[in-house]
């Protein structure tokens, strides 16, 4: 198991590190390795691989509402929004996000209310253009999560997740399995990198009270 300093044990097995949240508070970004057992990535890689398979994932729009448009050239990825009791992987999961839903709002007081989730998708050559997480007719969404599903991820396949830190050169972050990556989703531009094979994650927004 990774060994960061200061781990802080959950309910659910998962292990939050204190670096990740100084990280998160510094540089309004922050990633672990190995936040999810390897048992527990590997399940869901299966589901959404299933899914895909059973023709469940849907290609993703842009915009919200009467305004959103699919523009594949934008923004690539199928998804399936988690639902309870869809799975035990993915009851699992979002126990395990709950856990750090609470850390996150005994450390910052951000008074995060929910956690919505869903499983991306990206084939071969597909990217999600430089964006914001944050409507802009909905300000709820305060922190971004994304948790990646690729066992083996090895070095030239693309699919990195750039971050671009205002004032601070941009970040190349690679989709290793078990990965989460946290960041402000007001404030941190960022885009999805095309890859030469599938990529699979998990991407997820902690939402304050309306």
């Amino acid at each position: 198991m990774h060994t960061d300093p200061s781990p802080i044990p959950s309910s659910t097995g998962a292990w939050l590190h204190q670096r990740t949240l100084d990280q998160l508070a510094s540089h309004g970004w922050s990633q672990q390795n190995h936040f999810l057992s390897e048992e527990l990535t590997l399940a869901l890689a299966a589901e959404c691989r299933q899914l895909a398979e059973d023709g469940a994932l849907a290609l993703a729009a842009v915009g919200r509402g009467d305004a959103s448009l699919l523009r594949p050239e934008i923004r690539g990825d199928r998804t399936r929004w988690l639902a309870a009791g869809q799975s035990d992987a993915c009851d699992r999961y979002q126990d395990i996000m709950e856990q750090l839903r609470l850390a996150l709002n005994r450390a910052f007081f951000l008074g995060l209310d929910n956690y919505e989730s869903h499983f991306a998708l990206y084939a071969p050559g597909a990217c999600y253009q430089r964006h914001l997480d944050r409507f802009r007719d909905d300000d709820l969404r305060t922190v971004s999560a994304v948790i990646y599903l690729n066992a083996d991820w090895p070095n030239g396949q693309g699919g990195a997740l750039r971050l671009h830190p205002q004032g601070e050169p941009m970040l190349d972050i690679a989709p290793l399995g078990s990965r989460l990556v946290l960041f402000l989703s007001a404030d941190m531009p960022h885009e999805v990198l095309p890859a030469t094979c599938e990529r699979l994650s998990l991407a997820g927004w902690f939402r304050r009270r309306g």
